[in-house]
Parts: structure tokens; C-alpha cells; sequence
């Protein structure tokens, strides 16, 4: 079974350690690996996974075009590579660096309100949505008890305002808030991963979310190098689904959206 992990995050050699520590402060958690790329292919292969997607994020503006073009540079370098850009709504150029993100290869775009500061409705993304819509999908953290810069809800009102965008729900919909998030987004029309999930919630309720969304909506992803990703395939392969079923969230659902960016 091919795999794509379509939730991974890389930082550049130099400041890797303090990136990924500074993460893993932010939620908690001791990090499994220390976020470089020759980590995340090492790591990546002994778990059995072939093809990656890159999820950056900027908390600082003057950050963006920086780490698209790090994120840019590291596609070309990696076959093994997919890449999507990040933005901020305090850029005073916003349509420029989506132009850019647009331009240079890039999948789709990262957003992450929690750690941006931001609310996911926020107006001043709306020419971003606005841009890419029909172009690229927009993968969004969502969910955290702690905050409701992520809530589910605003996820919701972006797909109520841009029924064209596609969007992918990160972490089941709503991390630390499941079955408020299933209550909000199960009707919705967007795709969700299922990074940083399996370490908070028993096979069955995972199991039930995956098939209550529908296996066609469903990504695997293991929030690298927060958790390892031999850990996260091992508890995605124990799960009671259909070979079927494992293929489309394994591989398939993955590259449905990949090809629709070409």
C-alpha cells in the first residue's frame, strides 16, 4: 500500500531543533524527531511511506515569502516532496505572495490560526480564499479547546462563503474537539486529516469519525515530527477498515487533490 503523508512539517537545518521544540511547547508533547528534511525522509522510510506533503506556517508576516521559498527550494530537491505555501493576514501584499505561491509550484496553501493569532472567517483572508478558489485547496488547523481562533464553526462559515475553495480540515475537523466538529462539519463539503488524532482517541471512535465523514473526505497524516511516523502508520494499518477503505485514505483521497492542482 502506497502512503502519502499529507500533514508533515520540515524547518530549515539550522533552527530545525528550535522550531520543532518550540511546537511541541505549544502543544505539550516532546517531539518525536527534530524536523529536518533528511529526518522526515529517514523517519518517513522506515515507516513505509513514499511521498510527502509540507504544511509551513509564518506567526510573522515578513516570515512568508521566506519560508515559501524554503519550502519551494526543498520540492525541487526531493522527489519525494509536495509543497504548499503559507501566508498571513498581516501582509500588506497578500495578493503578491499568493501570486507567488501560485507560481512557484506550490499545492495549496497552510493556514494556522491558533499559532498565527488569527480567526480562521477572518475578512482580511478573504482575497486570498478569493484567489485560489478553483486553483488550490487550503489546508487549515482546526480546533483547540484552548482557543477559538480554530473553531470548527468559522471553518464552517468559510465554506458557506466559498463553496468553490477546497478545504481540508485538519485533525479530524476540530483537535480536542471531535464530536463538536463531527456535529459541524459532517454535511460540509471539504477533506480531513486524521494527523494527531490516533494518539488522543481509542481505534473505534477514530473508526467511527472516519466513516461517519465517509472514506472519500478522509487523508492520512502524521504531524511530523511531533509523532513518529512508524507509530502513526502502525496505528492507521490496526484500524477495522476495508483494504479499500485504507487505499483511499492511504494514497488515493490524497492524490485526488494533488492532480487537481497540475
Amino acid at each position: 500500500m502506497e502512503i502519502i503523508d499529507f500533514h508533515a512539517h520540515i524547518y530549515p537545518d539550522k533552527i530545525a531543533e528550535k522550531a520543532t521544540q518550540a511546537t511541541g511547547d505549544f502543544y505539550d508533547i516532546a517531539p518525536a524527531h527534530n524536523g529536518t528534511s533528511e529526518e522526515l525522509l529517514s523517519a518517513g522510510k522506515r515507516a513505509g511511506i513514499s511521498r510527502f506533503v509540507l504544511l509551513p506556517v509564518a506567526t510573522r508576516p515578513d516570515q512568508v515569502r521566506h519560508i515559501n521559498m524554503f519550502i519551494r527550494d526543498e520540492v525541487k530537491a526531493h522527489d519525494e516532496f509536495y509543497g504548499f505555501g503559507t501566508i498571513h493576514p498581516e501582509c500588506e501584499n497578500k495578493q503578491d505572495e499568493t501570486e507567488f505561491i501560485l507560481s512557484s509550484g506550490l499545492k495549496g496553501i497552510k493556514l494556522h490560526p491558533d499559532t498565527q493569532h488569527f480567526n480562521t472567517d477572518d475578512k482580511r483572508l478573504y482575497e486570498v480564499f478569493d484567489m485560489i478558489q478553483g486553483k488550490l485547496p487550503v489546508l487549515v488547523h482546526c480546533g483547540d479547546k484552548r482557543f477559538d481562533f480554530s473553531h470548527p464553526r468559522r471553518l464552517k462559515k468559510v465554506l458557506e462563503d466559498f463553496p468553490h475553495l477546497q478545504v481540508i480540515a485538519a485533525h479530524l475537523g476540530g483537535w480536542s474537539l471531535f464530536d463538536e466538529a463531527f456535529e459541524i462539519l459532517k454535511d460540509t463539503d471539504c477533506f480531513l486529516d486524521i494527523s494527531s488524532t490516533m494518539m488522543f482517541l481509542p481505534p473505534e471512535q477514530v473508526e467511527y469519525y472516519i466513516h461517519g465523514y465517509g472514506t472519500d473526505r478522509i487523508l492520512f497524516g502524521t504531524d511530523f515530527p511531533l509523532w513518529d511516523p512508524e507509530s502513526e502508520v502502525r496505528s492507521f494499518r490496526h484500524l477495522h477498515l476495508t483494504d479499500e477503505e485504507f487505499e483511499k485514505i492511504a494514497y488515493i483521497n490524497g492524490m485526488r487533490i494533488l492532480k487537481r492542482t497540475e
